[in-house]
């Protein structure tokens, strides 16, 4: 379990810095993706553990990275767009 975790956390803070360079300026702070990350993939290779048991490290790890991709997605802003008013408004 312990092996199971730490490998989730380590592709979690990979897929964290890779969407942090792939979308620069639409998350909120590094620290705060980074700490998403890992606590998406903490749950999540809990979570796996506990519905697919022991025997089943690999799946265990990829659900986890899942979860932790979509906790990270989740922080994602939106693209700031201006609305032009008309001048008939």
């Amino acid at each position: 379990m312990i092996v199971e975790t730490l490998s989730a956390v380590v592709l979690s803070v990979v897929l964290s810095w890779a969407a942090l360079r792939s979308l620069p300026g639409r998350f909120p702070a590094r620290r705060t993706v980074f700490g998403t990350g890992a606590a998406g993939a903490v749950f999540g290779a809990s979570l796996m553990h506990t519905v697919l048991g022991g025997g089943h490290a690999a799946a265990s790890v990829v659900g986890a990275v899942l979860i932790a991709a979509v906790t990270v997605s989740l922080l994602i802003r939106p693209r700031s767009r201006r609305i032009s008013r008309s001048a008939a408004v």
